[in-house]
């Protein structure tokens, strides 16, 4: 009798932290000669319902951005304010529902007890928790449910409302990536200035009301002015800012802090020059996918 994909999946052992770290040459093997296992061994854990049956839609957004979101997708024209600039080139807006965020932190929950080889993302300094995303990075979430939710959430919410706050991504904006990460007190500290290899980036705070932690804000600065901020993460709520802007990741103190971190830039990881021009573009034009295809490139 023939193993399962799901078995076989689970008797392989991840690499080390270290290895990965190092970028080891065996590191790259493992996920390139398992890639096709790991895809087929998500499908068979969702298939057996040991991803708990939670659906994953688009009733898990806030019902004021969810209704934005879809009116302007019905009438490019009616499309309406989803944000506050809280810096300069910075903006907030609630993002998800926080009564729904329980069910995809469960969701997230039961992936990362699942046995199956997830790659985490050794891009981010000290960082133990979380996975890639997108298909376009060895070991990746494949599995079937959360694919789809990812794939609604670039196209349909981040693209459109990016092109609304920053035109000139425009574009910059055919590719996507994506990962999730984990903060814990005592294990991860900071993450030092920075910018991202990003269009534009969406920064997605998971944890539960009521789910407290201490330090760990985002402190942007402002090239201009030379001004600095810590901005801090409510439930469900995301800062969306261009990748250009420099960041850091302050020191958690206490508890956890759970985000997911999206980017979109163009192909061969093209994204626009700060403070170069760029062109109007119409609403119409705004509310649209790309039709590049995805291309290979992963930032890390």
């Amino acid at each position: 009798m023939s193993t399962s994909p799901l078995t076989q999946a689970r008797q392989l052992a991840l690499p080390s932290r270290e290895a990965m770290l190092m970028r080891h040459p065996a590191v790259q093997a493992f996920w390139d000669q398992n890639a096709q296992l790991f895809e087929a061994a998500w499908q068979e854990w969702q298939a057996n319902g040991e991803h708990g049956h939670i659906g994953l839609d688009r009733s898990m957004y806030d019902p004021r951005l969810r209704n934005a979101v879809e009116r302007s997708w019905a009438d490019p024209s009616q499309e309406g304010e989803v944000k506050t600039e809280v810096f300069p080139n910075v903006y907030k807006a609630q993002f998800l529902d926080p009564e729904r965020l329980k069910e995809l932190r469960h969701f997230m929950g039961r992936v990362a007890d699942a046995g199956i080889p997830l790659r985490p993302p050794y891009g981010i300094v000290l960082n133990r928790g979380g996975a890639m995303l997108d298909p376009r990075s060895e070991g990746y979430l494949a599995a079937p449910e959360f694919q789809k939710f990812y794939r609604d959430l670039m196209d349909h919410f981040m693209r459109p409302i990016s092109r609304l706050l920053f035109p000139d991504v425009y574009g910059y904006d055919s590719q996507t990536f994506g990962f999730s990460i984990q903060w814990q007190a005592g294990k991860d500290t900071s993450l030092r200035p920075h910018t991202d290899a990003s269009a534009v980036t969406l920064n997605i705070n998971l944890n539960l009301p009521g789910e407290a932690f201490s330090g760990s804000g985002v402190r942007f600065m402002d090239r201009v002015s030379g001004k600095s901020e810590s901005l801090s993460f409510e439930p469900g709520t995301a800062l969306i800012h261009h990748g250009s802007v420099p960041h850091a990741s302050e020191p958690i103190t206490e508890g956890e802090r759970h985000n997911l971190v999206l980017w979109l830039y163009g192909e061969g990881n093209q994204i626009p020059l700060h403070g170069a021009h760029h062109n109007t573009i119409s609403p119409q034009e705004r509310w649209t996918i790309p039709k590049a295809r995805t291309d290979a490139f992963a930032p890390f």
